[in-house]
């Protein structure tokens, strides 16, 4: 883990250097806003043929950093960020309006999920009816239907019996 911190913190630094935001690097290089703080934050992998893209937008980045930043990263997260008030918030949100929000998936799209796997992310600053900033928080996820468990389409017994 401190490998990855000191990592984290090294690409940070480039950031930081640039002068530019994460909207303005995503921009660059066609990705969201959140993969690109994902990708520095080592959340997500780098693809070989983003990091050019990627290089191009933060010229800083050392060769070293784009290699590794293409390796499988370990996703994981600091259990004491609930404590920071953005992501309380975030979460007091989705936990609030999650039932409702459940519901809406099941009626609409029937017993399933929505993927954190297949999906995308992103934070957009926009001005209310009232001009004040609001925040726009898009989460845009491949529908998961949950699968009726039946031993015919279990391939692991169905070799077993081979």
């Amino acid at each position: 883990m401190e490998n990855k911190a000191n990592m984290v913190a090294s690409l940070m630094s480039v950031k930081q250097k640039s002068g530019k935001t994460f909207s303005q690097i995503a921009e660059e290089t066609g990705l969201t806003n959140v993969y690109v703080a994902q990708l520095l934050r080592r959340q997500a992998q780098l693809k070989p043929e983003t990091a050019p893209k990627l290089k191009a937008a933060l010229p800083l980045l050392a060769d070293q950093q784009l290699n590794e930043m293409m390796e499988a990263p370990l996703r994981s997260y600091d259990p004491n960020l609930i404590q920071d008030p953005t992501v309380y918030r975030l979460n007091e949100a989705v936990m609030h309006f999650g039932e409702s929000i459940k519901e809406i998936v099941n009626e609409e799209f029937g017993d399933g999920i929505m993927s954190a796997i297949d999906f995308f992310c992103s934070v957009d600053k926009i001005k209310g009816v009232d001009g004040k900033d609001r925040v726009v928080l898009t989460f845009d996820g491949k529908y998961l239907p949950h699968t009726e468990q039946k031993t015919e389409h279990m391939v692991s017994r169905l070799m077993r019996k081979e």
